[in-house]
């Protein structure tokens, strides 16, 4: 039968969109996670070289071995020593060498001309660069220029770019796409636990008697991890509890699914809180011997009758109690948690209600237990700890004088000029669209298809007088609004270091040139400090790993210590995780074994965090709430993944997913093409059915810059993390008789 004469599941639509896209012997990936992938119509030629290497995409930090025959990558395959991946790689490492063949490479300096755009030299692009620059400086001071980055570079990068940006330019408006995925997690850890300080490790997933996943579909976002909690399962029985308002994979297989109302995590969170507390499982007295705020928490929970819970959340009092049960009595618990929690207005309130949960049963600072964020980009956590956005490199705190001070000195630089501010993304964005910032410098990010409200950031880069896009790729939706494009090389076309969600410091090595004359990030700042004037910052760096050294040097006493770390160490040790204080140390694979934590009390922080009702509740006109996130072929906004052939057949187009009573009771059937609108506007899409969705609920994947979901959603922010509410907001969805994907733009 067709797909469109039957409702089909997910799971049925992937498969046969599998079978009808890619030979069979391209789907036996999924099964066979040591396969290799040889791209349609190129004969398997023998590898000469493996290049080590660290996997560009998600956060897991895959190993991956490059095979070289005569300079050209020709396949890939996972390094089976790396305690990470142990040699198994998911469907997009599979293919990520397949993009050095993609179409599209941005590979010389280009400048808007006319209309369209002319190829300049690099001296030529620098030079307009540099002098725009400072002439808006002159005109107007450093808070005219913004930088908008990454969590994609390596650490080296990052760590060069804050020096450049916060002691050359001297702009407090300068952030990374992170606050987008990553913020509320950081806030959240900092405020329990007193520092961006993620406890646990990998190896928790096979120590773990009980692992509790919230808003977090590994199986699509880091199907590495999956496959480990999969393998360990086989081994051992581990109780698996998933809270998600989808019916994920491993959802299907847990032993107690929660299918949370979204957006209502928190009182959840807080009712388990409550049960431990009535069920006897809390040991007041040693909590409070490493824990303050415990009867401030305890005496907020009173309000979280089962009643309350149930018309809040729609879970029973006997989920509650079970789920608390199975969590408060389990010998070492972890809980992982992904955007389903960060991408919300108040994430860092339930990132801090997660954390209780941990501290109060002892779940912390032990094998197989910890509150553990995972990481949507390849270098997310090298952003934070190097890249000088929300603090100065080694935690330093942007408002601590004393801090400031020590890294004046590291960098030999007055402390007077270094900002001690942070200017979130949001408020860089509203600044353009007041006038107040005059130029932008955008690096390895597609703002038009990853921001909120997505109109509303085109007016913005419509207002800039000057706009440089750093980017592998052009043209992307952003990089059609810019000036300047500046070409940069990227994963496998230079070396550096990244850290994984796990701390793991690894290192991915060059093995091919980047194509035209594209340069690495690292190259590129040093050359624009050079034409702007800031040269004496870099004085005595000739490559990367000189960075690396310094880099060791001022992370030397912090929580993040690199300095037992060198090139040659860390790929020996296939990577080592911080802090790593010496040269003998092996790397920490916890923290917080001696229940000290990074408080000015040494004790951790149990706070209290209480729900509010959605900004955009569901009513009569909306009566949907939006869900969004990502499908296992496609990454962020797809600009790589999307060049890909091979992904893009097996998920070439955007699509919304619905429940079948939804479907039926609107008239709409498998593969329709439907139009979903919000406050802000509508996109056009095709339908699924999808059982796995709650009823009165969509999800739409974000991949997809001709329809992406980002574009309905308000501009609404966590009050601590500044991370956009990605998760929830008000829409409706009706059925059109013909179409095709459209920009929301196109059919308002």
């Amino acid at each position: 039968m067709s797909l469109t004469t039957r409702k089909i599941s997910r799971r049925e639509f992937i498969e046969a969109g599998l079978l009808s896209a890619v030979s069979l012997s391209n789907l036996n990936i999924l099964k066979k996670k040591k396969d290799i992938i040889i791209p349609p119509g190129v004969k398997e030629r023998k590898v000469d070289k493996w290049v080590y290497s660290t996997c560009g995409y998600c956060s897991v930090g895959c190993s991956i071995m490059i095979g070289l025959s005569n300079g050209k990558a020709i396949k890939v395959k996972g390094n089976e020593s790396h305690p990470t991946n142990k040699g198994k790689l998911c469907i997009k490492g599979h293919t990520e060498y397949l993009l050095y063949s993609t179409k599209g490479r941005a590979e010389s300096p280009l400048i808007k001309a006319g209309g369209g755009f002319r190829s300049v030299s690099w001296d030529e692009s620098l030079k307009i660069m540099s002098d725009k620059f400072k002439e808006i400086i002159a005109q107007y001071g450093p808070n005219a220029i913004a930088v908008y980055s990454t969590g994609q570079l390596q650490n080296e990068e990052f760590y060069a770019l804050g020096k450049l940006v916060r002691a050359g330019i001297k702009t407090e408006h300068y952030d990374g796409n992170t606050t987008l995925c990553m913020s509320t997690a950081v806030a959240g850890y900092k405020r329990s636990l007193g520092e961006d300080a993620p406890p646990g490790c990998y190896e928790d997933l096979e120590e773990a008697n009980l692992i509790m996943l919230i808003g977090s579909n590994l199986s699509e976002m880091h199907p590495i991890l999956y496959d480990r909690i999969l393998d360990a399962n086989e081994k051992k029985k581990i109780s698996i509890i998933t809270v998600d308002p989808r019916q994920t994979p491993l959802a299907s297989m847990s032993d107690l699914y929660i299918g949370i109302k979204p957006g209502t995590d928190i009182i959840f969170i807080n009712a388990m809180a409550a049960s431990l507390f009535a069920q006897g499982l809390v040991d007041e007295e040693r909590v409070k011997s490493y824990a303050t705020g415990l009867d401030e928490l305890k005496g907020s929970l009173e309000k979280y009758t089962p009643q309350y819970v149930e018309d809040k959340t729609g879970i029973s009092r006997a989920k509650v109690q079970e789920a608390a049960l199975l969590y408060g009595k389990s010998k070492s618990s972890l809980i992982l948690w992904t955007m389903g929690v960060n991408q919300s207005a108040l994430g860092t309130k339930t990132v801090n209600a997660i954390c209780n949960l941990a501290i109060l049963t002892g779940n912390i600072g032990k094998a197989g237990a910890a509150p553990f964020s995972l990481t949507g980009q390849c270098n997310a956590m090298g952003s934070r700890i190097l890249g000088s956005t929300t603090a100065y490199p080694g935690f330093r705190k942007l408002d601590n004088a004393d801090e400031i001070g020590q890294i004046a000195s590291l960098w030999n630089c007055p402390a007077e000029g270094l900002p001690r501010k942070r200017t979130p993304a949001k408020e860089i964005f509203e600044k353009i669209r007041k006038k107040e910032i005059k130029a932008l410098w955008i690096i390895g990010t597609n703002p038009m298809v990853s921001f909120p409200d997505t109109s509303r950031t085109r007016d913005a880069l419509d207002s800039l007088d000057f706009l440089v896009v750093q980017d592998a790729y052009h043209p992307t939706e952003t990089s059609v609004f810019v000036d300047l494009i500046l070409p940069a090389a990227m994963w496998g076309e230079k070396t550096g270091t990244m850290i994984n969600s796990e701390r793991r410091v690894n290192i991915a090595r060059k093995a091919l040139e980047p194509p035209g004359e594209a340069k690495s990030d690292f190259e590129i700042f040093l050359k624009v400090a050079e034409y702007m004037g800031y040269g004496e910052l870099f004085k005595g760096w000739k490559s990367q790993e000189d960075a690396f050294e310094e880099i060791r040097m001022v992370t030397q006493g912090r929580i993040c210590d690199l300095c037992g770390m060198t090139y040659e160490r860390i790929e020996k040790a296939n990577g080592i995780q911080w802090p790593c204080p010496s040269p003998e140390h092996p790397g920490t694979k916890r923290l917080f074994e001696d229940l000290r934590f990074f408080t000015s009390t040494g004790k951790a922080k149990l706070l209290v965090g209480e729900y509010a009702e959605l900004t955009e509740a569901p009513n009569e006109e909306f009566p949907f709430i939006l869900n969004s996130g990502r499908n296992q072929y496609h990454w962020h906004t797809g600009t790589k993944t999307r060049k890909i052939e091979a992904l893009n057949e097996l998920s070439p187009m955007p699509y919304v997913e619905m429940n079948p009573a939804d479907a039926e009771l609107y008239g709409i059937n498998n593969r329709d093409w439907v139009e979903v609108a919000s406050r802000r506007g509508a996109i056009r899409l095709r339908a699924i059915i999808a059982p796995e969705v709650r009823r009165g609920s969509l999800f739409i994947p974000f991949h997809y810059g001709e329809a992406t979901p980002n574009f309905l959603i308000p501009d609404i922010t966590d009050e601590f993390s500044h991370q956009p509410n990605f998760k929830q907001s008000a829409v409706r969805i009706k059925r059109i008789v013909s179409g095709r994907a459209k920009r929301g733009s196109e059919i308002q």
